[in-house]
């Protein structure tokens, strides 16, 4: 009989659950998913119910046939993926997989890899959970249903290659609006007064003015803060109230994923996907010393709950180290907002007796600066309270009132470890504020200074990652899971760019949102996705049929995508409105999206070709980029022996005859020398041209169209006039390498056509 079997998803993991396990199990992994829809169909028979049809993904058969052989004719099959919804798919996928006559399958959740919670989740298994893996499932189907069969419409009416996703578009939509917000933002000026006064001991200090005859005083303009401040120059100041209070400062709950990314993007400078990739890391464990150990607990959870263990061993480590003032009578725990997670705990240190100065010399830079993030933040949430001291004076002249403020702590508490961000900036607003002095109420105070300064309001600011991470988490777009993926993607995508630690969505960003808002309102619209992402959770709580749920949006859904393929404006085509006049012919100026990205062109085309690229002002107004004419570098025309000119067209940079327009001749910057024809049609939409081949100015054989500029289709590898017999692409390529020789292949992304040469 073979030993039982305990699957897990990383191989990574192996070797530690080898270890902690002995000799009583064998251990394995399925290297992710092994199943999942085809790549190249939709995959979902939706007149059957929405029933996905999975199919073992590319190259995961030998991961299949190495289960089977390390389950031999084992009865207990131990199915161990991480603790969410993923890791209950590959399970489920798994056990489809291994399925045999009196055999059992257990699901075992390991929220931290430690020997001693690994060997009692093996000793407590459950069953597997069919309406978190229907969550997960229905996610995918609903993802599948958006991306594939949006992003063919895209490609018919934008461009081949762009992709819409029933999260990401939203994401853009949300970057897209704020960008809108900021060009039609129109600043306002206002003015502000600040007094520096002082006391009868020092130090001097600043008050702004806040009120007038009891109501709160705005200033407009110059002339009204010049008066107000003439008026107060011959005042006498006086302090009119002293508040004081203690106030107490609670700690934050331990990290959650969102929590954790925006903290390490903001403290760290890490990106959300480098966060959760270091935290992965600490998860699966790091070698301290010839020990693996997971340092901390599951890094993908919505909660805050913690174990009594783990407070009790905080109490512990924080009266060691900070004594009795610093810790708890009892653990304080944190209320969570979504239930459904409840069974993951906040992440944490598997143990807080792993400081971060015991193990440090274990970790690497970006593991130790995370560790300790997360270690501090768990340790301070087990800490007492801080007590602020914060005093604030009311002074009286000519009617007027001025404030100022000021905040000392009392007793540090938690803030002794642990400050977050935001702590750090306050901190550093009341330094600069300065300590106030000792006064009393009554007390008459000497004018130093009277500053009045000019302001204006500042437009809403545009998303960090971290700021987009709490809004997508404030809204409901996603979980928490998926925030590192969805701000990749957009930007991997071309839809946004990150300039200065700033989402700026591109002009494609623009165009495909503007196309997506217009023909799937709904899809896009944030509440409405807030509440797929609810009725989500409430499938994994089985409070709502997951059959039900794609119903109901299909059937608007199958409406919008009937409506779009028919009536979605053509960017190809006629293109987008810009109101922009062309300058030669008066007709209106349309953006349309060429190979190398939007630019304008004249609606009168072909009648009349310009075009150019295009800016936008700072307050989102088109910009015709008008070329430089650079003379190349003795080239002249093989027509009329005129100089060429490089000039920039719709698709990049092109030789063109100075003589223009009585010499119309143009040539392609790359073509080193005479061209040779391939035989093979260029394979894009509309283009009549031939392949030729032809040498790079650097002496390397490239093919490309005869009819560049216009067309700027090119390869490296030699096209073959056949058609690829598995995916219809119209050419193939020769391709020769040291370890295959000569192979004929299909060129077309995902297709794995080949053949000998």
């Amino acid at each position: 009989m073979s030993k039982p079997l305990v699957i897990v998803e990383s191989p990574t993991k192996v070797k530690t659950i080898k270890k902690y396990l002995g000799d009583q199990y064998n251990v394995a992994s399925t290297v992710g998913h092994i199943k999942d829809l085809p790549a190249k169909e939709l995959g979902i028979e939706v007149e059957q119910g929405f029933n996905p049809k999975y199919v073992t993904i590319p190259g995961k058969q030998k991961v299949i046939k190495a289960l089977k052989t390390a389950a031999g004719d084992a009865t207990d099959i131990y199915l161990a993926p991480d603790p969410d919804r993923e890791g209950e798919a590959i399970a489920w996928h798994a056990a489809e997989v291994l399925k045999k006559k009196g055999r059992q399958f257990h699901r075992v959740l390991f929220h931290e890899l430690t020997q001693n919670a690994v060997k009692q989740a093996l000793s407590r298994p459950e069953a597997l959970n069919e309406n978190r893996y229907k969550a997960q499932q229905t996610r995918r189907i609903l993802d599948r249903l958006v991306g594939y069969q949006i992003s063919p419409i895209l490609w018919k009416k934008v461009k081949y290659g762009l992709s819409a996703g029933r999260v990401q578009s939203v994401a853009v939509r949300m970057i897209c609006e704020r960008e809108r917000a900021i060009h039609a933002f129109e600043p306002e000026e206002y003015w502000s007064i600040t007094a520096r006064l002082k006391a009868g001991s020092p130090p001097e200090f600043e008050a702004k003015l806040a009120k007038h005859k009891g109501k709160k005083i705005t200033i407009p303009d110059e002339i009204t803060a010049m008066q107000i401040r003439d008026a107060l120059a011959d005042a006498d100041f006086v302090v009119d109230k002293i508040t004081k209070k203690t106030v107490r400062r609670r700690p934050y709950p331990p990290f959650t994923t969102s929590k954790l990314q925006q903290e390490a993007i903001r403290k760290l400078r890490f990106s959300a996907k480098k966060a959760m990739t270091v935290a992965q890391q600490l998860y699966e464990g790091v070698d301290l010393g010839g020990e693996t150990v997971g340092l901390i607990t599951y890094m993908r959870t919505d909660s805050t709950r913690i174990s009594a263990e783990a407070a009790g061993e905080a109490k512990d480590l924080i009266l060691q180290r900070h004594g009795k003032d610093y810790a708890l009578s009892k653990p304080r725990f944190f209320a969570n907002k979504n239930w459904t997670q409840d069974a993951h705990e906040a992440i944490r240190p598997t143990s807080v007796f792993n400081t971060p100065e015991k193990i440090s010399k274990f970790l690497s830079k970006d593991q130790m600066a995370l560790y300790q993030l997360i270690w501090q933040r768990f340790v301070a949430s087990q800490m007492a309270e801080a007590l602020i001291d914060q005093k604030s004076i009311a002074i009286a002249a000519a009617g007027y009132q001025l404030t100022a403020s000021g905040s000392t702590v009392k007793f540090p508490g938690f803030l002794a470890l642990y400050q977050s961000a935001d702590d750090t900036l306050a901190a550093e607003s009341n330094k600069e504020k300065g300590q106030l002095p000792e006064m009393t109420e009554k007390e008459t105070l000497a004018l130093q200074k009277l500053e009045p300064k000019q302001h204006f309001t500042a437009p809403p600011p545009r998303f960090s990652e971290a700021t987009l991470v709490k809004e997508l988490e404030e809204n409901g777009i996603g979980r928490p899971s998926t925030y590192a993926a969805i701000l990749s993607t957009i930007r991997e995508k071309g839809y946004v760019e990150l300039l200065k630690g700033y989402f700026h969505p591109t002009e494609l960003g623009f165009i495909i949102t503007d196309l997506l808002v217009e023909n799937f309102p709904d899809i896009l619209n944030v509440d409405f996705t807030a509440k797929l992402e609810n009725d989500l959770d409430k499938v994994e709580s089985d409070e709502q049929e997951a059959g039900d749920l794609l119903r109901q949006f299909y059937e608007l859904f199958e409406q919008r995508l009937l409506s779009a393929a028919e009536n979605m404006l053509s960017v190809k085509g006629l293109g987008l409105p810009t109101g922009f006049k062309c300058p030669e012919c008066g007709k209106e100026a349309r953006i349309k999206v060429g190979k190398n990205g939007p630019f304008l062109a004249c609606e009168g085309y072909p009648d009349c070709t310009w075009s150019r690229n295009y800016t936008r002002t700072e307050k989102g107004a088109i910009e015709p980029v008008e070329p430089a004419e650079i003379e190349s570098d003795g080239e002249v025309c093989e027509k009329c022996s005129r100089p060429m000119v490089v000039k920039q067209g719709r698709y990049g940079e092109f030789l063109a005859c100075s003589g223009y327009p009585e010499c119309k001749h143009t040539r392609s910057l790359h073509s080193g020398g005479p061209a040779t024809s391939t035989g093979v049609t260029c394979p894009e939409e509309g283009c009549n041209g031939e392949i030729m081949e032809r040498k790079s100015r650097r002496g390397k054989i490239f093919y490309g169209c005869s009819r560049y500029p216009d067309c700027t289709f090119a390869l490296w590898d030699k096209p073959v006039d056949r058609q690829c017999p598995e995916c219809g692409a119209p050419y193939l390529v020769e391709k020769e390498t040291k370890k295959e020789g000569l192979v004929i292949k299909c060129a077309q992304k995902g297709c794995g056509y080949k053949e000998k040469g």
